[in-house]
């Protein structure tokens, strides 16, 4: 499971185009990777990581509805999930023509004045105040959220499970806090910390005086420990 957290780190860097901090979003992605953990199915013909990535991305998404001070003119389902679809579907101009609009409500079961509705507030004057840009700057229509790059899923359909009653106590936390200060530091420095800067088992034998080879019986023990926290 364990081995998945860079994975994550990798997706939530997708969406840092709102502005949001990587940590909260890399934070959201792993709630979301715990959740997917409880939920899978060892005995189905799947792998863990092609199971857990729509949970990951729901929790994201929710983040960023929930943070982003423009997507909270989203404020029901069907809304968000318009969002996010308009996001996908806006020409270079940042305006849909009228049969694009009308396809849109259809696919999305809503009013024709909706889409048009959301899409007046997403191209208004205050989506921009977040970006450094001059009246003749085409990247005045599309706000910070122009550079979100993840949309491989629909994040409207993977949001609504994430509606729900939000669960503030992290699970990732959770279980790091079963372990000692030595075998915590020992996860958090192979396992949580930033792409490129994950500490080598000779490292962290230097820092406490002991083997390799004890580090890696200490985090093998540490990550099992962290496992039967968040599976209780």
């Amino acid at each position: 499971m364990f081995s998945h957290l860079r994975y994550v780190a990798s997706i939530a860097r997708g969406f840092t185009g709102y502005g949001l901090p990587l940590a909260d979003l890399i934070q959201e992605g792993n709630v979301g990777l715990m959740k997917a953990v409880k939920r899978f199915d060892h005995d189905r013909d799947v792998r863990l990581v092609s199971f857990a990535v729509h949970w990951i991305k729901a929790e994201i998404y929710e983040y960023v509805v929930r943070n982003w001070r423009m997507v909270k003119v989203a404020t029901t389902k069907a809304q968000r999930k318009l969002f996010f679809n308009l996001r996908k579907n806006r020409n270079r101009l940042g305006w849909m023509k009228q049969d694009e609009i009308d396809a849109m409500a259809e696919d999305l079961n809503v009013d024709t004045s909706t889409v048009r509705e959301m899409e007046g507030r997403m191209t208004g004057a205050d989506i921009a105040f977040d970006v450094d840009t001059t009246d003749d700057d085409e990247s005045t229509f599309w706000a910070p959220s122009e550079t979100l790059s993840d949309y491989s899923a629909d994040p409207g359909t993977l949001t609504l499970k994430a509606d729900e009653a939000r669960v503030r106590q992290q699970q990732l936390d959770t279980a790091l806090d079963v372990l000692d200060e030595r075998s915590r530091d020992i996860i958090q420095s192979r396992w949580l910390a930033e792409s490129g800067k994950k500490t080598t088992l000779g490292d962290l034998a230097e820092q406490y005086g002991v083997s390799a080879e004890r580090i890696r019986q200490i985090e093998k023990r540490a990550l099992k420990q962290m496992y039967s926290a968040v599976s209780t």
